[in-house]
């Protein structure tokens, strides 16, 4: 009897399991913190699978709550599907079977016993899956004066690509060459144009000429626009409604964390007169807050403070909820605009590229803007955050710590919320007795056709207050060895008989005044008496601008920049950083050696 006792144990143990896992059981839903909105609202039976869970409806209004394991079951299937080929929605884990059958069509080894050890091998990588999103484009080409006597194009006062690039860099990578938009790392900085004397025009226009530090047998011609100022205390009263992405992929510390610490510095900087809304969205989308005065502070940061993330994406619904919450507090004669705050992974409702830009396209149309703020890294969809500004008539900027944050939300806060001109159009006619070739660096998604410059409906970019916008053209003058492009055989150089009175080009430009229709324009000439022939005797914002032209050409491959390198670009930046009274130019010198460790260059032992 002594010896039977084990096994009597053990088979009242396997009984008593066996009874367990017969019984249907319910799940209890974990209650919200306190102050917070649940997105489940029903019992969920401990049965249901994790897709089911996920799949399952849900009638919430609020969404911003940790949803549990879902969330975390979502991203192990992504991995898995991502690594054997197959696209990635959101569901749960595979069975062993299902991982056996998915490693038989991608061509794995799923022998019993032995499938589900390999597969789990190659499923587990150590670094998170990059899926970020950038769209690809070309190089401006050279133009030949004779045949393209006249370049077109939009303004752009994006900064996204370059605080995204210095992400990447200061992880130990290298930007790829689309994430690489030469005129927002130029327009990252800001350079000492004088301001317009007077408000009858919005913006003073500088040009300056001088020698090309890449190419010595060609000229740079440096445009520049600074727009007036409007201190922070003297903006008109603000409309805003922080749009905030809490679905699952935004749950990190670099991402729903730095988003709101970066909102509470903007609402430090509001007045009472100003008015704020939260609306935020996952699967669903809801009204956290409504419209407050910005005298409310407390009320703001708190519910900046509840916010979690859980869920997927569903930003279209998002984008018209908060329009909407924008109409309801619109404000006639002051600044209305949404601050859409995200990774820009939209994964649920309208997720066509297409859509949503048409969506924000047919919304401006209300007077409201759209500002795009975009964090973290590993999903990124940069492509969609910048064209959703554009089409919104905002701005987009990447905020990667929070001195980006600071940047743009409390030093710039006048120039990111108040525009004081829109669809301004730059045109140049150059002179082809003295200007051969030429090539606009950057500005590649921005150009327009020719015809376009004169057609008010045609959109283009915006300019806020105290902004400065540069264009940089590199140019070849005529009868110089510095000309790339053979002339044609057979056809005649279709040249004027007078030069115009030494006009190198001919600058035009259009804007609109912010709640204006029709366009105005501006002409000047740019003459080549004023070209500089040493780079020693140009401006300091010159040679700096230059050197960032340079640096983002190297990035996306230098197919124009002949023997010049980082130890140039570095040299050129450090001999014109002027004040830099907040560090900026600084830290791109640093970026500058980042970027040449990374890339294997040898650095060369350079005094400064």
């Amino acid at each position: 009897m002594m010896k039977q006792r084990p096994l009597i144990l053990t088979l009242a143990v396997f009984a008593i399991a066996m009874s367990a896992c017969s019984t249907d059981s319910v799940e209890p839903v974990a209650r919200p913190a306190p102050g917070k909105t649940s997105i489940t609202t029903e019992p969920v039976p401990s049965t249901m699978t994790v897709r089911e869970r996920l799949d399952r409806p849900t009638d919430a209004a609020t969404p911003g709550l940790d949803e549990g394991k879902g969330e975390a079951d979502q991203r192990q299937l992504s991995s898995e599907e991502a690594v054997a080929g197959s696209p990635a929605p959101v569901g749960a884990g595979r069975s062993v079977a299902k991982r056996s059958r998915l490693a038989k069509e991608q061509h794995f080894d799923a022998q019993p016993g032995v499938a589900a050890a390999n597969l789990g091998a190659i499923r587990a990588p150590s670094q998170p899956l990059d899926r970020e999103n950038y769209a690809h484009f070309d190089d401006n080409s050279l133009k030949r004066v004779v045949d393209h006597p006249v370049s077109t194009f939009s303004i752009d006062v994006d900064t996204g690509a370059y605080s995204n690039a210095r992400r990447l860099l200061n992880a130990g990578r290298l930007p790829v060459q689309d994430a690489v938009r030469v005129e927002e790392f130029i327009n990252y900085f800001g350079y000492d144009y004088a301001v317009p004397s007077d408000r009858s025009r919005p913006f003073n226009i500088i040009t300056e000429v001088g020698p090309n530090p890449w190419n010595s047998k060609t000229r740079l011609l440096h445009v520049g626009l600074k727009g007036y100022e409007v201190s922070k205390s003297k903006l008109p009263a603000s409309n805003l409604v922080f749009l905030i992405d809490v679905s699952g992929s935004m749950r990190s510390d670099d991402k729903l964390g730095l988003l709101k610490t970066s909102l509470k510095m903007l609402t430090r900087e509001l007045r009472p007169a100003d008015r704020i809304s939260i609306v935020v969205y996952a699967g669903a989308s809801g009204v956290v807050l409504e419209p407050v005065s910005g005298s409310e502070k407390g009320r703001i940061i708190a519910a900046l403070d509840g916010l979690s993330a859980g869920g997927r994406t569903n930003g279209a619904a998002g984008i018209r909820l908060a329009y909407a919450m924008a109409e309801q507090a619109f404000v006639p004669a002051g600044i209305n605009r949404v601050l859409l705050a995200t990774d820009g992974d939209f994964n649920v409702g309208t997720t066509s590229f297409e859509a949503l830009t048409d969506l924000v396209e047919e919304k401006r149309k209300t007077g409201i803007s759209l500002t795009t703020l975009g964090f973290g890294t590993g999903n990124y969809n940069d492509h969609l955050m910048e064209q959703l500004a554009d089409a919104g008539n905002g701005n987009y900027a990447y905020i990667d710590t929070l001195n980006e944050a600071r940047k743009v939300l409390v030093e710039q806060m006048s120039a990111t919320l108040q525009a004081i001109a829109k669809d301004v159009k730059i045109q140049i006619e150059f002179n082809p007795h003295v200007v051969a070739e030429y090539r606009l660096v950057g500005y590649e998604n921005r150009m327009l056709a020719r015809e376009d410059f004169n057609n008010d409906q045609v959109d283009a970019g915006e300019i806020g207050a105290g902004h400065t916008v540069t264009a940089i053209y590199e140019v070849a003058l005529a009868n110089s060895d510095g000309q790339r492009v053979d002339p044609l055989r057979y056809q005649k150089e279709a040249l004027t008989e007078v030069d115009r009175n030494g006009e190198l080009a001919f600058l035009r430009l259009r804007y609109k005044a912010p709640d204006g229709d029709t366009s105005k324009l501006i002409e000047q000439p740019i003459r080549k008496a004023d070209l500089r022939r040493e780079l020693a005797d140009t401006s300091t914002d010159f040679r700096f601008a230059a050197a960032v032209a340079g640096f983002g050409q190297l990035l996306r491959g230098g197919k124009y920049t002949e023997q010049f390198d980082y130890d140039d670009v570095r040299i050129l930046a450090a001999g014109a950083r002027g004040a830099d009274s907040f560090g900026y130019r600084g830290e791109f010198v640093t970026l500058v050696n980042l970027a040449q460790s990374l890339s294997g260059q040898s650095t060369a032992q350079v005094n400064h």
